[in-house]
This record gives structure tokens, sequence and C-alpha cells, in this order.
């Protein structure tokens, strides 16, 4: 069976009620903290893409004994590096670069050597970004060119390190932040403004840490070797699953669309600041605190004249996800928009940067660029009317997603077909299901 799809008209006005797949960040963090836990814990509602279930694949593989029963994932953790590792263990992360980061931090200690492989993807992906730190801590690592695979074995006498994050990567900083559990003494953490899941999950966990915010950093302290108990955790819907949709409903005639109970934590949500910014209607309802983590309801309206924007580089962190998307709500504004500094899209996935400004052009929407900066000169009016064919992107999920919002928002004749289909399943394997709950009509 062909892995493409094919789209041939625009979806029809829609006015539905939806709930998304489940926050994949949450997800992986969630699994590996659990196997670090001291006894049983509870995690419901889990995002089953390939990304999380490597996780729990990679936790099994560590002597982690994790079992799924109805909706929810038990696992059984032994404590701070509790791992039963066999020799010559190998942990395939996929495409997962969170997992496959995150999860070196968690073997600083390990007595027996640990290969970290992953996809084609995932293997063009800088990983000296992450291991350089986790070297200060003296724990022994083998890259090549920067890359994957990498082999870590673990030392006992770790020490604390003050690590500089510069570049708003939450993975990193993640990573230094496991790595600090098993090390004495307190690690400290001067980090660029990025998400911050982990430190929500250290402060519901009880763990020692302590944040200091400033405008564009953070000073974080990790006091390490504190053991904590087992956990129960009920995951939200993923914000960056439902930015498809916010996009799709903003541009589609008198529609509107509620997703339920969504993961609006402010790290995450730039794409809702940047898109009322840009006077589409959305409204957050329902709000609530869940363990640290705020969650909502995200109701969005068709928008009409929607206008350009110059973006200021404080939201790149909390919509880095998100602006392939956006710059779909661009091509439609009224006048340019225009953002800066985003190199560390080019670090996805896929170059993600790159192919947003090709597939623009593509369709037909003039764009400008400058290194990592670019122009979108928008037009209320633009419609796609001609055949387009989309291939060549790396599998990369949400090039695929996009590419779809893409021609059920804009186009009036002629087809798009779109290669790729199942790289959906690394993070959202019901998407398409969902469009067609929407009324979209997929071939």
């Amino acid at each position: 069976m062909p892995n493409q799809i094919k789209i041939l008209n625009k979806i029809k006005p829609f006015n539905k009620t939806i709930e998304v797949t489940s926050d994949k960040s949450l997800s992986i963090r969630a699994i590996l903290l659990a196997s670090q836990a001291i006894g049983v814990s509870t995690i419901s509602n889990l995002l089953e893409s390939e990304d999380v279930l490597n996780a729990v694949r990679s936790i099994k593989k560590l002597g982690i004994e994790c079992k799924k029963i109805g909706n929810q994932y038990k696992i059984l953790g032994y404590g701070l590096n509790g791992f039963d590792i066999k020799k010559k263990t190998t942990i395939n992360a996929g495409n997962s670069g969170t997992l496959a980061r995150l999860i070196l931090g968690l073997l600083v200690k390990t007595e027996k050597n640990v290969k970290i492989i992953g996809d084609k993807s995932l293997s063009k992906r800088d990983f000296s970004r992450v291991t350089e730190p986790l070297k200060k801590f003296g724990t022994n690592i083998k890259l090549k060119k920067n890359s994957l695979p990498v082999e870590i074995l673990g030392n006992d006498f770790l020490r604390p390190i003050n690590y500089f994050e510069t570049r708003g990567s939450a993975q990193c900083k993640s990573a230094v932040m496991l790595a600090a559990l098993n090390t004495p003494g307190t690690t400290i953490i001067n980090a660029r403004k990025s998400r911050n899941h982990t430190e929500l999950l250290f402060k519901y966990l009880k763990l020692p840490i302590k944040i200091k915010s400033n405008k564009d950093f953070d000073l974080i302290k990790v006091t390490g070797l504190n053991q904590f108990d087992a956990f129960d955790y009920v995951l939200p819907g993923d914000i960056s699953s439902s930015a498809f949709f916010i996009v799709l409903t903003a541009l589609s005639k008198n529609s509107k669309i509620r997703i339920k109970n969504i993961n609006i934590n402010k790290s995450r949500i730039g794409i809702i600041t940047i898109l009322k910014k840009m006077n589409c209607k959305i409204t957050l309802k329902n709000k609530k605190i869940y363990k640290g983590e705020e969650t909502s309801d995200i109701v969005v309206e068709s928008s009409k004249n929607i206008r350009g924007f110059s973006c200021p580089t404080s939201l790149n962190s909390a919509a880095i996800d998100e602006f392939l998307v956006i710059f779909l709500i661009a091509a439609k504004a009224k006048g340019i928009s225009s953002f800066k500094n985003l190199g560390e899209l080019n670090k996805k996935e896929s170059p993600r940067l790159d192919i947003a400004v090709s597939f623009l052009k593509n369709i037909g929407v003039k764009v400008e660029r400058k290194k990592d900066d670019i122009k979108i000169f928008g037009n209320p009016k633009f419609e796609l009317n001609k055949n387009i064919h989309i291939k060549n992107y790396l599998k990369d999920h949400r090039v695929f997603m996009m590419s779809c919002i893409a021609a059920l928002s804009f186009i009036e004749h002629g087809k798009v077909i779109i290669e790729d289909k199942d790289s959906i399943n690394t993070s959202f394997p019901s998407f398409l299901k969902i469009l067609k709950k929407l009324g979209a009509r997929i071939y």
C-alpha cells in the first residue's frame, strides 16, 4: 500500500470538539523518572507513539519492569541508578532526540557500557551538545563525528558541575539535571529559557531543586543522591499536536473547534501568543493546575483580518516546534511577517527552516531569507492552484502534518500528494483520523 496521501479539496466548514494525543515531552520524562523512583509508578493516558514506546522499550532493556494494564503503564523502579544492565546493551531511540539525550543523563553512573543508536534522521543530529557537559561529571563517553552512535560507561566518582546552556535546549538542560540526580553535591545550571517540564516534575516529586528566574536565563541548582518515591501521573494533551488543528481552524471559513485538556505550560504556548498577535481568535477555557502543569481547553474560531507580525526572538523557544504551521498563518496575513534567529529549526528531525522556505516558495508564497532570518509576504487572497508533490524531507512527521494543513487550507484547483504518511507514527498516530473526523477528504 502506498505510503502517501492525496488531497484534492479544501476542508469544508466544521464545528467540532476533539481530543488530541497526550504530551510527548511529558510522556518521555515521566517514563524516565519513574524508572529512577522507588516503587511502582502509574502513568495514565501515555502517548503510544513510536518515540514514547521506544522509551518504554529502553527502560525495559535497562532492567526496569513495565506493564500496561488498561490505559495505565505500571513502572517498577529501584531508585537512583537502579538499572540491571547486561553486557553489550544497545538502546535504540528511533527518531527521538528527547529520549536519546535524556537517557544519557540517567546513565552517568552505569557500571556497564551502553550504546545509544537511532534512525537515519536522528543519527544526523548533534549529540556533542549533550555529551560534552556530561563528560564533565566524570563519565566516559565515546562519540564519533558528534553524532550517533554514542557509547557511555559510568563512573562511581561523579562530581557536580557548573553548566552554561546557551542554546535554549530543554533536552540538554534536562540531561544535565538527570545526571545531577546521581551526583553528590549541587550541580548549577545557568540555562537560556526553554521548556521547563523537567523542573516542574522535579518540584512535584519533591526533589531538591532551586530555581531563580531572570529575563533570559534560569539559574537552576540540583542537589544529588536524594531518593524519591513512585508517583501517579495522568498526562494532558499535547500543544504541539493541537497546533495543526489550531491553524487549520483559523484558516478555514465558518469553522470552530474546541480541543480538550491541553498542557498550556508557558514555556510551550508561543504559538498561542504569536497567533493572537496576528489577530487569530483563540481563547483558553476551563483552566486548571495539575501537579505544577497548567491545562486548558483551547477554543479556536475562523480568523478574518489576520495581520503580519514581527516575532520577537524571546518567543522562539516557546514556539520552536510550531513555526512550520505559524508560517502558514503568515502566508495568509495582511502584510509582512518576520522571524529571526531560527537556526535551531535546522537542528531538528530534518533541516526544518530550509524545508519550510523551500515549501512556501514551491506553493507560491513570497519568502525572503537571510541566514537564519526569514520574511513572509502575506496575501489574504492566497490560493493553491497547481499540482504539488511533497517528498524528500527525511520522513519528518511535522513537515508531513504541516503539508496536510497547507493543502486543506489553501487548495482551490489541482491536487497535493504528500509522501511518508507513516512518519506521523513517531509522535501523532491518530492525526489523519482526527482530520477525517473534521471532514477532511483524504485519499
